[in-house]
């Protein structure tokens, strides 16, 4: 009797540490989810409404985003120019996962609504930038229309909080 509940207790102790470290990894979103481009991948040529992948050799200059576990984006807007590619330099000066992922705002709620359903669905798309804590990443962008864009953290709650930020491309 002794040995049947310490077996059913062993094996509760083990299914509850095995749940909470699936949900701790769902919750993270963490750099296994994630693909990192390879430095020598040729540069995409898919246009979005919202620009395409830019040219590191074309950069007209330098954004710095700094994200933070307040769930917000440090500058929360930017202009830009069309035409005008930009590398962004993601810092995450929090303690848990972060990213920054451009597009327009129902793009966003769409791909916000899937990370729920699917928290370890893999991405390598030129358009999003995941990024650790304490931890920086490059993302390359060239605003190819004039319009209003948004960049959003899409990892579970976080878009929620007010983790979004505003990209308006002026006219060239």
């Amino acid at each position: 009797m002794n040995k049947q509940l310490t077996i059913k207790a062993v094996s509760a102790a083990l299914l509850s540490i095995g749940l909470a470290m699936g949900a701790s990894v769902a919750y993270a979103h963490g750099d296994e989810t994630h693909k990192k481009p390879t430095a020598n991948a040729p540069i995409s040529t898919d246009e979005h409404p919202f620009g395409k992948q830019g040219d590191p050799k074309k950069v007209s200059r330098t954004i710095t985003i700094d994200m933070s576990d307040t769930m917000r984006f440090t500058p929360g807007d930017i202009t830009v120019k069309e035409g005008e590619t930009i590398k962004f330099l993601v810092a995450n000066k929090g303690k848990i996962m972060h990213e920054m992922v451009l597009g327009t705002m129902d793009e966003l709620k769409k791909h916000g609504e899937l990370m729920k359903k699917n928290p370890g669905m893999e991405h390598d798309e030129p358009y999003m930038s995941h990024v650790g804590p304490s931890k920086k990443e490059e993302m390359v962008w060239q605003f190819t229309k004039a319009g209003e864009f948004f960049y959003a953290c899409l990892i579970p709650g976080h878009f929620e909080a007010g983790m979004i930020g505003k990209i308006t491309v002026k006219k060239g």
